[in-house]
């Protein structure tokens, strides 16, 4: 094998500072099992015979957690595959104009991108798409997922989901929520929680993450579901008030705070999830080529220890199972969708 190259990243970006019963079994960490049988290559990938570089498109922008998730992991995926990584944002329309350029790639490993949940979220969003977001690509894997938590500011007279509830019911209309943007993930994963708690709030949409906190925390908004590891220091000082955490266990990094589940939501389960995709078509080897290679990048302390740092637990599932839950989502998110009435011209 030709000595490991680092990764470098594009010059037009720098590299940032910083449901449906299917989905748990699809993500489930037994799958690794099948991975053995169905992608048994080498551990550590062979590099690509022609040494060429492995372009990485975000369809994301910078400083994005999935930008910084792959980021913090590239070298190691780079000595994985034995061959440089180039990484390039290519933002817009909440993810529609990278990956348009992801589907239309080479059909030969050279070119993979790095998607979202917003990805399986966009059809049901979006009029027109000039991809079909299952058909025309071939997931690699899910790579890791970050918790959400549902937090309000401290002048909210609620303190857990329960007493949220009841306050929303004897002022319908009074509350409000923020999010990071219309038809984003945290739009709505607040709105399933108003759908299932069948509340009456309103719903104000900012551009980002951060925004949104800001005016979370300034009290110009007073509900918002966001990621857990910026908000966490902010629910540790009380700047913020954490009523629930939006995934099916509790979460290390705030271990008092129970899940919206488990305080009479049942089902409600929701997470950022990020996964390397190629186009369709993709030959069988070089799908298995890739996926190993992430497999061998994450078996490396420095990539475990960076995408951690970034507030992901690791998931990464196989390819088929993957797929299986790429489509289990996207149904899934279909009717979240429908029930909260988002549409995007």
């Amino acid at each position: 094998m030709p000595q490991p190259t680092p990764a470098f990243h594009s010059p037009r970006t720098a590299p940032a500072t910083h449901g449906l019963p299917t989905r748990r079994q699809a993500l489930a960490t037994g799958a690794a099992a099948l991975a053995a049988a169905a992608w048994g290559l080498p551990r550590v990938a062979r590099a690509q015979g022609d040494g060429k570089p492995l372009r990485v498109i975000l369809p994301l922008s910078a400083g994005s957690g999935a930008d910084g998730a792959i980021r913090a992991i590239s070298n190691s995926l780079a000595k994985a595959l034995g061959q440089p990584i180039v990484i390039e944002n290519l933002p817009g329309a909440g993810g529609i104009t990278g990956t348009t350029q992801i589907v239309r790639a080479p059909k030969d490993g050279s070119v993979i991108g790095v998607v979202s949940n917003n990805h399986v979220v966009n059809p049901s969003v979006y009029k027109n798409i000039p991809f079909d977001s299952l058909a025309d690509i071939t997931p690699i894997t899910i790579l890791g997922a970050t918790p959400f938590v549902l937090v309000a500011h401290p002048a909210v007279p609620a303190k857990t989901v329960q007493e949220l509830i009841a306050l929303a019911k004897s002022k319908p209309g009074v509350l409000n929520y923020g999010s990071s943007g219309n038809g984003t993930i945290l739009h709505l994963g607040a709105a399933m929680f108003v759908d299932q708690a069948k509340l009456d709030i309103k719903h104000i949409p900012y551009r980002g993450m951060g925004p949104l906190m800001n005016d979370i925390l300034g009290g110009q908004v007073q509900l918002g579901v966001v990621a857990v590891a910026p908000a966490a220091a902010h629910i540790k000082a009380g700047s913020l008030r954490a009523l629930g955490v939006t995934t099916a266990t509790r979460v290390a990094a705030l271990p008092g705070v129970p899940t919206i589940a488990e305080q009479g939501l049942p089902g409600y389960e929701l997470d950022g999830w990020i996964a390397p995709v190629a186009p369709a078509g993709l030959p069988k080897a070089e799908l298995a080529r890739l996926y190993n290679g992430f497999k061998a990048a994450m078996e490396m302390p420095e990539a475990r220890d960076a995408l951690i740092a970034q507030g992901y637990e690791i998931k990464l599932t196989p390819p088929e199972p993957a797929a299986a839950f790429f489509r289990s989502e996207a149904a899934r998110m279909a009717q979240v969708v429908k029930n909260a009435n988002v549409k995007i011209d």
